[in-house]
């Protein structure tokens, strides 16, 4: 890398060595959420990014999607950078089939670049409201993104704390597509999961046509993951909110390995470990089948086979 975008302090690398996962994924299993970072000699990162990573490229993502045994990504644009959506699309471009890509575009974006994006596989924008990550959220012109995607029958994926939900679900409840919820909506896992924030979080899925994500739980919890001792139950203290979600809207959830997990500062988690995780939270081969297989298929390849 050139030292342009030498990494900033302290950042820390995907884990390079994942463990072979002891869960098997089910055939046609979709990772509904990974990054492609540059390489930043290639596809430079954003002037104005709030962070700078190592490079991690299609290759690596592709290398980890068989490591794995995942059948297909959906690679979402990453904040660093920015609105050059080049990266993202070359990744997807070049999976074969096998990958579609979520986007961020501004307000005067054209129809024109609308649509060479949904040809080259995108099917949905990121609307990101965690202030470490975005100077400003403006309503008025997510609204403006939101009216010109509906067309394109594209999805919104929001990214946002829990705390802010309730300043937010009524503004989230007027956009004219589809939504798609990253990390579960953030729960504080310290408190409970019948508690009236997740309640909050729950009401607002049942309410309006919202998808959600079930990962990061490396983001979420306090236990963290298990010492290295063979203890395969990981981040425990996430499970309950999980579990709650993909029993009660089984049909909208969704999966992903957050990979190559920018911004974490505690540990980089294993991804092998990650699926192994998935036991945890959909207990039954049917909750499982859904979760990676079923859903993301009919969300983002309707009518295709797994």
């Amino acid at each position: 890398m050139s030292a342009q975008f030498a990494q900033s302090p302290g950042w820390l690398d995907w884990y390079r060595n994942p463990s072979r996962p002891r869960f098997a994924l089910p055939p046609g299993t979709v990772d509904a959420h990974c990054h492609v970072f540059g390489p930043g000699g290639e596809f430079p990162f954003a002037p104005e990014r709030k962070y700078t990573p190592g490079d991690a490229g299609k290759r690596q993502l592709f290398a980890l999607r068989d490591h794995l045994g995942v059948s297909r990504n959906v690679i979402v644009q990453a904040t660093c950078h920015g609105a050059d959506n080049s990266a993202m699309v070359d990744a997807v471009q070049a999976s074969a089939g096998r990958a579609r890509g979520i986007a961020t575009v501004r307000p005067d974006v054209t129809d024109a670049e609308l649509r060479r994006l949904d040809e080259a596989g995108v099917r949905g924008v990121r609307f990101n409201f965690l202030k470490r990550l975005v100077s400003a959220a403006p309503r008025d012109e997510l609204v403006t993104i939101a009216k010109k995607i509906a067309p394109l029958g594209w999805h919104v994926v929001l990214y946002f704390e829990s705390a802010d939900l309730a300043d937010l679900a009524t503004f989230f409840g007027t956009l004219p597509t589809p939504l798609v919820v990253d990390h579960l909506g953030r729960p504080d896992v310290t408190k409970p999961v019948g508690g009236s924030e997740f309640g909050r979080f729950l009401q607002f899925v049942h309410d309006n046509d919202v998808w959600v994500k079930v990962s990061c739980p490396e983001r979420l919890s306090v236990t963290g993951p298990p010492a290295l001792d063979g203890e395969q139950h990981a981040y425990r203290d996430a499970v309950p909110f999980g579990r709650a979600v993909v029993e009660q809207f089984g049909d909208r959830v969704l999966w992903g390995t957050d990979w190559p997990h920018p911004n974490l500062t505690g540990h980089m988690p294993d991804d092998g470990l990650l699926v192994d995780y998935l036991p945890q939270v959909a207990v039954t081969p049917e909750q499982q089948h859904k979760l990676l297989v079923t859903n993301p298929m009919r969300l983002y390849w309707p009518g295709e086979d797994a």
